[in-house]
């Protein structure tokens, strides 16, 4: 399994905004070439959205459906990438101050990529997850409510995934 943890400068609801919008995944998953469709209940129960992964001329495409949807809180789809087989994609939004604590957890769950499950292959996909968090991160900061915005957050927009969540202050002697 790779795991993948960001801290997000935006609240969780800004952050399942993104998640919530089909049409967007093309703007933040690494690989993704284009959204092909897009289920009109997504992200509930049972809906799919398909698109087309690659790099540069070598594409497929693939679905993903959701098999957990928890609003603002939890997200998990059966990610089907023929003919490599399926994974399992969690992403958990935990609330951290006025932000979002993304964890994002892949696990193959049928197919070849069973077989490839390891330290080398995790590796490789918990490198794309980080790009992916970072693009995450990045639009979601980006976008957030102004008056929610603080000058700490758009200065924070590109920090490095190692930073440190906020710290209470120390109360008064």
């Amino acid at each position: 399994m790779a795991r993948n943890r960001r801290l997000i400068l935006s609240p969780p609801a800004e952050v399942w905004r993104l998640l919530s919008d089909g049409h967007r995944y093309g703007e933040w998953v690494t690989g993704n070439q284009q959204v092909l469709a897009v289920d009109p209940d997504w992200p509930a129960v049972g809906a799919a959205l398909r698109f087309r992964v690659g790099i540069g001329p070598l594409t497929t495409d693939d679905i993903s459906i959701v098999r957990i949807c928890e609003p603002e809180h939890r997200l998990e789809l059966e990610a089907k990438a023929d003919p490599f087989g399926a994974a399992r994609v969690a992403m958990k939004l935990i609330p951290w101050g006025e932000h979002t604590l993304f964890v994002l957890d892949w696990h193959p769950l049928r197919g070849p990529g069973t077989r490839m499950h390891g330290l080398p292959v995790d590796y490789l996909v918990k490198v794309r997850n980080g790009m992916m968090l970072t693009k995450l991160a990045r639009i979601a900061v980006a976008e957030r409510a102004p008056d929610t915005r603080s000058s700490a957050a758009a200065a924070s927009a590109g920090s490095p995934r190692s930073a440190a969540p906020p710290r209470n202050p120390r109360p008064p002697a």
